[in-house]
């Protein structure tokens, strides 16, 4: 249990969230909405873990998954199956380039080594603990790297309060009477709020990083335990960035010998962490810091990679390209599935200079996407790959029409409150998005799957829609759909799982 709650609190608590929450309280210098009221993604992400736990955790526990693709595989069939792979694995990618530049960025301050440097080494660092030793690194490592991560932080933030160059943290801002790093939320910024709020929220369930925790517990009873205390330590440990966010933004950054300070008396936001580690604490303690900062980024990218790398071996090679792969040629091709997305990770994190801007990022299209598609798939008995597709295909086209200002991408679709200038849409248009493909996926697959019962619909269709019969179909049915309702057995078998005794167990 003690293990459980640790990798399962790590989830979340990486290199992105540490230097990301610090981030953003700093960002409300720039009076532009930062501080503690945009600290969004520690709330929601610890949200995210509890609400999973409480509805998600037990029934897929309970059906002996062994990524959180299986279910749509098995309700939808192997392609659409595969096509769900897609936005989870984006998720991934752009979640270790989050921790990634946050742990280059780190470097690059406290030791002097280039960006690009740092980020190379911490990937590899990172990729040798998922080519090595698979979950069983990842869960013992975050045991270890989670009390590095507590205990370098909170030692820091003391020595760091008594440097003479921190002002009065609890001064007025400038023209006003309230605190200026509590930052607010006014306007039309309410819709970019809740809209942000909502997807870090639902956007954080449908993970695999998440899953395989859950997957991995011994009882589903436990994996609700685990995942709703995850939560509660998630957002315990998002107390010391917070600090160090405040700490930054009372700083006078002309008093320290940090030469990087713009004409305003700015520090790059990025960077306030490190930089608070550096030039406001005495040079141990820095070095403390260093290792919290470090360990939280291996104790999430290599979960990162071993997630992605699992689904993209477990959902897509084996069933759509060698159904005959044997265990070992699976996790060859995770090893090397590994390789390319830390490639591609490490590439996103030189790209783009916002980690919290990644951070947030990471949930966006899986919110969008997969959430919908993956309450459908256990909780909807009619659901099949009409409408999964449709459902799929709308939202995808709704969300790439509003654009990303984060990324450059210019909207196609100007929605209320747009923002031409910024290309900002303030409408909450992502969750319109998921509602509306949600809508679609009940609808859609209702509809057809009334059809089909009634006889309106050939029966020759069946091959497209979800491969469950209803057991009145099941005198009609040929034996290639009986056979197809036999296949996730066979492939628990070439798995190398057993189910004994009602418990599931691997054999390597």
């Amino acid at each position: 249990m003690i293990v459980g709650v640790f990798t399962m609190t790590a989830t979340w608590v990486g290199g992105g969230y540490i230097n990301g929450t610090a981030e953003a309280v700093y960002l409300a210098v720039d009076g532009t909405g930062g501080g503690l009221a945009w600290v969004q993604a520690p709330v929601g992400y610890s949200l995210s873990l509890v609400l999973a736990g409480i509805i998600f955790a037990k029934p897929m526990r309970e059906a002996g998954y062994m990524t959180m693709i299986d279910p749509f595989q098995k309700r939808l069939g192997t392609w659409m199956g595969a096509v769900m792979v897609l936005p989870a694995v984006c998720g991934e990618i752009f979640w270790s380039a989050a921790i990634l530049g946050s742990l280059g960025s780190t470097l690059s301050v406290i030791i002097g080594l280039e960006m690009w440097i740092s980020v190379i080494i911490s990937a590899c660092v990172a990729l040798l603990y998922v080519v090595i030793g698979g979950l069983a690194s990842v869960v013992y490592t975050d045991v270890i790297q989670l009390l590095c991560i507590a205990a370098g932080l909170v030692t820091a933030v003391p020595f760091a309060l008594k440097h003479e160059a921190v002002g009065d943290l609890f001064a007025p801002a400038a023209n006003s009477t309230s605190v200026g790093w509590l930052g607010y939320v006014e306007g039309k910024s309410w819709g970019v709020y809740i809209d942000t709020y909502l997807h870090i929220i639902f956007g954080g369930i449908p993970w695999q990083v998440y899953f395989q925790r859950v997957l991995a517990s011994r009882t589903p009873r436990g994996a609700q335990v685990l995942s709703i205390l995850g939560g509660v330590g998630c957002f315990l440990m998002a107390i010391p960035p917070v600090f160090m966010g405040v700490i930054g933004y009372a700083t006078d950054w002309n008093q320290t010998d940090y030469t990087g300070v713009d004409d305003e008396g700015k520090v790059d936001a990025r960077f306030i962490v490190p930089l608070v580690l550096q030039y406001l604490t005495p040079p141990v303690v820095a070095i403390i810091g260093l290792g919290a900062v470090s360990a939280a980024v291996m104790s999430s990218a290599d979960s990162s990679m071993l997630s992605s790398s699992t689904m993209f071996a477990q959902n897509v090679y084996k069933p759509v390209f060698r159904p005959q792969a044997g265990a070992r040629e699976v996790i060859w091709v995770m090893r090397a599935a590994s390789v390319v997305f830390c490639a591609v990770a490490a590439v996103l994190a030189l790209t783009f200079k916002s980690v919290y801007g990644l951070l947030v990022m990471c949930g966006d299209f899986v919110y969008v996407l997969l959430f919908p598609q993956l309450t459908c798939a256990i909780f909807l008995p009619s659901y099949n790959t009409f409408g999964s597709f449709v459902g799929f295909v709308v939202s995808l086209i709704f969300r790439l029409l509003g654009g990303e200002s984060f990324l450059n991408w210019q909207a196609t679709v100007h929605f209320p409150w747009y923002d031409a200038e910024t290309n900002t849409q303030y409408f909450p248009y992502k969750s319109i998005a998921m509602l509306v493909g949600f809508g679609l996926i009940i609808g859609v697959s209702w509809g057809t799957d009334w059809l089909m019962k009634t006889g309106r619909l050939d029966r020759k269709y069946l091959r497209f829609v979800n491969n469950r019969l209803d057991e009145s179909d099941a005198d009609d049915a040929t034996d290639t759909e009986k056979d197809s309702r036999l296949s996730s057995a066979d492939d628990d078998k070439i798995n190398g799982i057993e189910s004994v005794n009602g418990k599931i167990t691997t054999r390597f």
